[in-house]
């Protein structure tokens, strides 16, 4: 079993927000998040998407958090 539950997108950007990470520019649902050395994310989801603990598994490798962050 996974270690990373399924979370709703809004959830998700508010932790990537507290971690540092800040909105470098956004055309509708698609957000391009930036932290100081490390390559940018899009964050292309909705705020009441749910994403998948895969899908979670993928953007915290990127971003560098863990299951506890959440």
């Amino acid at each position: 079993m996974s270690p990373w539950p399924s979370i709703k997108a809004k959830r998700l950007l508010a932790v990537l927000q507290k971690q540092g990470w800040t909105i470098k520019r956004q055309t509708g649902s698609h957000r391009t998040l930036a932290y100081e050395g490390r390559p940018d994310i899009v964050f292309a989801f909705h705020d009441n998407e749910e994403i998948g603990p895969r899908m979670l598994a993928r953007i915290a490798k990127h971003a560098g958090i863990k299951p506890g962050d959440l």
